[in-house]
């Protein structure tokens, strides 16, 4: 009788433990999803995903209609999805379970209504809190959980800036208590705020440059860890503790577009835009310096962002000139092939398989290697309205895709 109740009692402790450790692993999985990820564009904690989707795509989950209007890509926690959208001139929050019920509908402020009109910036959600900028300058702070305003400022008239040609854009980056934009603004172009109460930490003259829809990106293996951001006419690395201008490099092009996140990799900063192309510079002295390495006219991505894998740079060519997709070698600049096949536009990377979504709604997935772009299988996002600008974005086996009014949810795991 001791032996079988013995039995039992180990029975079911083990059965515990494997909850335990199956709930563990489970919560080991949760994270949060910011603008591309991390800013990289690379889904590095999504695996076992599918390597090919059925004839019409994977499964559609779920999708909801009635965003209204927008391009912003979609914020992602471990149980709700955070994305913006306009509705009659005014930008709304709008907060999703995983299962796609909507939770609530927060009116943040103005929107962009001039052209290509709608929400623009990624929501950003950090320690409990959430922060947009409107393409009308308008900078929130919410609490995550009530959704209250926490605090607010708007840019231009906070930090003596002015818009842009077709609405601010950019997703605030966050350091520590820091949070980093860039107003533009000939005295205050790239100004560091605290996160909790949006009082002015630093502010740099930078180069004086308008801001040029480019979110920014932070550096923190070197000796002096820097923010490196690219506006109207330079690419610009600033002291990230003080906001003190460490190095810069003209970059211009026809109408002040540079709305690619650099990309860091091995000390070196690639970045890309419109007309200018890419630019690959190399950091020395920790940081306090920097060196053109190789430049590439010809590949100009306008928006649809790079992505680093091993060695090589992959991503469109989505400006004025070649619209085909790259393959190039990170530390010499070669092309190793240009391939058509698939329209100008985003690239996203998880579980060794690029998403590359189009400009003409191809939602492709691409096994690319530097010797081949295979594009493996492709369905097309009937669904929602205007421009397939959205950066898609990937949360334990899902895709998450934001096409102006609608936003819908694949399984691809």
């Amino acid at each position: 009788m001791k032996i079988k109740n013995l039995s039992i009692l180990t029975c079911v402790c083990m059965s515990f433990l494997f909850v335990q450790c199956r709930m563990s692993n489970s919560e080991s999985t949760q994270y949060t999803v910011e603008w591309r990820y991390d800013r990289t564009g690379i889904y590095a904690n999504e695996t076992g995903l599918l390597k090919t989707w059925p004839a019409g795509g994977p499964e559609l989950l779920w999708y909801y209609d009635g965003l209204g209007e927008g391009h912003s890509s979609v914020g992602i926690t471990s149980d709700k999805a955070y994305v913006t959208g306009m509705l009659d001139g005014k930008g709304y929050l709008f907060v999703f379970d995983l299962h796609g019920k909507l939770l609530n509908k927060v009116l943040y402020g103005d929107e962009w209504t001039e052209n290509y009109v709608g929400a623009r910036a990624t929501p950003i959600i950090n320690n409990g809190k959430i922060y947009l900028m409107s393409g009308a300058g308008d900078l929130v702070c919410l609490n995550e959980q009530s959704l209250d305003v926490i605090w607010k400022k708007n840019i231009f008239v906070d930090f003596e800036s002015e818009n842009i040609r077709w609405g601010f854009n950019e997703s605030p980056l966050i350091i520590g208590d820091k949070l980093i934009i860039t107003p533009g603004g000939k005295k205050n172009n790239v100004v560091a705020l605290d996160k909790n109460t949006g009082k002015l930490i630093w502010s740099s003259p930078g180069k004086g440059d308008l801001s040029a829809y480019c979110s920014p990106l932070y550096i923190g293996d070197q000796e002096t860890p820097l923010i490196v951001t690219i506006t109207a006419e330079n690419i610009i690395g600033l002291e990230a503790s003080t906001g003190k201008l460490l190095w810069s490099f003209e970059s211009k092009n026809r109408n002040n577009i540079h709305s690619n996140t650099p990309v860091y990799a091995d000390n070196r900063i690639l970045c890309t835009s419109v007309d200018k192309g890419c630019t690959m510079l190399r950091l020395s002295e920790g940081g306090r310096s920097a060196e053109i390495v190789w430049e590439l006219p010809e590949w100009d991505n306008m928006m649809g962002a790079l992505v680093k894998v091993g060695d090589y740079i992959y991503g469109s060519g989505s400006g004025y000139k070649e619209r085909v997709w790259y393959c190039v070698d990170w530390a010499t600049g070669e092309i190793k092939y240009k391939e058509t096949g698939l329209g100008m536009g985003v690239t996203i990377y998880a579980d060794g398989m690029f998403y590359c979504y189009t400009d003409k709604g191809e939602m492709a997935l691409v096994k690319a290697t530097p010797e081949k772009f295979e594009i493996v299988s492709q369905f097309m996002i009937e669904k929602g309205t205007e421009q397939h600008w959205a950066h898609p974005v990937i949360y334990q086996g899902v895709l998450y895709v934001r096409h102006g009014d609608s936003f819908m949810a694949y399984k691809i795991k």
